[in-house]
């Protein structure tokens, strides 16, 4: 007899979602005739059912109820009726990331909701492995679009166009954050060498047309890890802050 095949953990990118309705229906359990819990599980199970997984309790209604319940014992509005307690730490880090910003917790559901429902969510998440880097840390706003940021900045078109357009300005290359040059440092061996940071937020990728020049910024890869290095994300005006404090010490 063929062993059943367990549901996948819920990942970061579908807490967002379940945090999002769960802010709609402020705490409260959704009734049945709530039409917004059955789209919840539509669009989830269009995700899975894609990459091969079944199963009747698979991101089911009850699934999303009992995930929004979940939710709620981290909400500080329910103090004497507390959620499920059951889950994963990534709903209370997920709840952490939104509490205070509910405006971009709306726009990142809506990426990612867009990601799933034009279908770039399958191909983005065969290309997650290979872009991942284990000293890099997830974005807040999830998987999805942490990759098609990666995919943005590391488009070689793009990026060949970013440097060309720096030389014909400024005649070298430099960091953007630090100011430091590869061919300075390095000779020869640095010519043309620097990377790519993509600076639009990550809500607006799933929507986004074409990069734009304006939308990359050149970074020493010191300059690039330390950005990616923890969550939250920094953005470039944020690292230039902690280097000039760094050199101010």
């Amino acid at each position: 007899m063929a062993k059943k095949k367990r549901n996948p953990p819920w990942t970061r990118d579908e807490i967002i979602l379940a945090l999002d309705l769960y802010r709609q229906v402020q705490g409260a359990w959704p009734r049945e005739s709530d039409s917004r819990v059955a789209a919840l599980s539509d669009t989830l199970n269009s995700f899975w059912h894609a990459r091969g997984h079944e199963g009747a309790t698979l991101r089911n209604t009850n699934g999303v109820k009992m995930k929004l319940m979940n939710l709620r014992a981290h909400d500080p509005a329910y103090p004497d009726k507390a959620g499920l307690k059951a889950g994963n730490h990534i709903e209370r880090e997920v709840w952490a990331d939104f509490e205070d910003d509910p405006r971009h917790l709306q726009e990142t559901a809506d990426a990612i909701r867009r990601a799933i429902v034009s279908r770039k969510a399958i191909h983005i998440e065969v290309e997650s492995d290979e872009i991942h880097d284990p000293n890099e840390a997830e974005a807040p706003e999830g998987r999805l679009l942490t990759v098609m940021h990666h995919r943005r900045e590391r488009s070689q078109k793009i990026v060949k166009a970013k440097k060309q357009d720096a030389l014909n300005k400024m005649g070298r290359l430099t960091c953007e954050a630090c100011s430091f040059d590869f061919a300075e440092r390095y000779g020869a061996r640095g010519d043309g060498f620097i990377e790519c940071h993509h600076i639009k937020p990550l809500a607006d990728l799933a929507g986004a047309g074409n990069t734009q020049l304006a939308d990359l910024a050149l970074l020493c890869a010191n300059c690039h890890r330390m950005i990616h290095a923890k969550r939250p994300w920094l953005s470039l005006d944020e690292l230039r802050v902690l280097l000039v404090s760094a050199n101010e010490k």
